[in-house]
């Protein structure tokens, strides 16, 4: 697919930037950390068919701006709504991998009139514990005196299934090299915001748009733990388990992935 141009959008003290690809209703589709928008580029031109695709990158990732201080859900979340306005789009579907997902609990405390449905992939409602929390603000300080490539290579067996790393290695280096699009400040910022990000647990019983929840059957980081906790909690919310997939489940399986987004988007109309 040739490139597509980018929109950018200031919000607050940084310049968003987001990329919208088809024509039809608009969806957002918000990538994990510490990658960018291409992550979605492979189920994106699958759905572009019959929807409007709107692919932000957070900031802090790709090629948005990190501005000052921490990366918070706060901020994300005020980006989001820019980047909505921006592309004229009053509510739609939104769906979040990871950090995303992070993103979406705050968007829907702050504009859940905005929310037509939600996609929670690879993601989880609890906030960080105090070994968690301590375990990304030493990252933080770690990448801001050693550089960014051995925290990225650290990332990867965390990330992506083991089938991915020993089948897909073009997968492994494709995310590598979204990674490497980040600063150390902006890997830094960015783990102090999730770091600091408020417990979600009791948002969860507020959700009441429909809601799509997706893991990889090797995602590590999330897993189905994670997701039958969101399912539980998520009125009619539907669970699906991606094979040989890990905690970028849409990344190492878009196939998968965009036949349940379809299959979700289109029950919405």
């Amino acid at each position: 697919m040739e490139r597509i141009p980018s929109q950018r959008v200031k919000s607050g003290d940084a310049e968003i930037v987001y990329w919208s690809l088809g024509d039809g209703p608009p969806v957002v589709l918000l990538h994990p950390f510490p990658v960018h928008h291409e992550f979605w580029l492979p189920v994106a031109e699958v759905l572009a068919t019959r929807y409007r695709i709107i692919l932000p990158d957070l900031r802090g990732h790709g090629e948005s701006g990190v501005g000052e201080g921490p990366a918070t859900m706060e901020k994300h979340a005020a980006d989001l709504a820019r980047v909505m306005d921006d592309a004229e789009v009053g509510a739609a579907p939104l769906v979040g991998v990871s950090i995303g997902g992070y993103v979406l609990f705050e968007f829907w405390r702050k504009h859940r009139g905005r929310v037509a449905a939600l996609g929670l992939c690879n993601t989880k409602a609890p906030a960080d514990g105090p070994e968690a929390r301590a375990g990304r603000l030493q990252a933080a300080n770690d990448v801001l005196e050693r550089g960014t490539e051995p925290f990225f290579e650290s990332m990867i067996p965390k990330l992506l299934a083991k089938t991915t790393r020993e089948m897909r290695p073009d997968l492994v280096d494709g995310a590598l090299r979204m990674m490497r699009k980040m600063s150390s400040e902006d890997v830094a910022q960015v783990q102090r915001g999730m770091a600091a990000r408020a417990d979600s647990i009791a948002t969860l019983k507020t959700i009441n748009v429909p809601t799509m929840i997706v893991t990889g059957d090797e995602d590590t980081m999330t897993g189905v733990n994670e997701a039958e906790l969101m399912r539980q909690h998520i009125a009619n919310s539907e669970l699906f388990v991606i094979p040989k997939a890990g905690h970028y489940s849409p990344w190492e399986q878009p196939a998968d992935a965009a036949k349940i987004l379809r299959v979700f988007l289109d029950g919405l109309r």
